[in-house]
């Protein structure tokens, strides 16, 4: 069956940095553009980045346009944000999601000092 499995999200402090993993399986990912979202408490969900198929086409929202990277690995099935210069603003529950509309659990990531 279709799994999307995130990863790599913690507490970390103003101006960290923490990268979230989202490993993919039961369709066939390399067909799909993946997208991150996020929600935080009392908030809509947001989407935050988007990157194409093959990965040579990504957009971000403008709250994180030049912190965050995102990137894929066809080869592994996986998709990964990399998020550097974190604000308190960005503690929130990320998502991962297939445009085929496959989400994964979430993986929750708190700036805080």
């Amino acid at each position: 069956q279709v799994q999307l499995v995130e990863s790599g999200g913690g507490l970390v402090q103003p101006g960290g940095s923490l990268r979230l993993s989202c490993a993919a399986s039961g369709f066939t990912f390399s067909s799909y553009p993946m997208s991150w979202y996020r929600q935080a408490p009392g908030k809509e969900r947001e989407l935050v980045a988007t990157i194409s198929s093959a990965g040579g086409i990504t957009t971000y929202a403008d709250s994180v346009k030049g912190r965050f990277t995102i990137s894929r690995d066809n080869a592994k099935n996986t998709v990964y944000l990399q998020m550097n210069s974190l604000k308190p603003e960005d503690t929130a529950v990320y998502y991962c999601k297939a445009q085929a509309g496959f989400w994964g659990q979430g993986t929750q990531v708190t700036v805080s000092s």
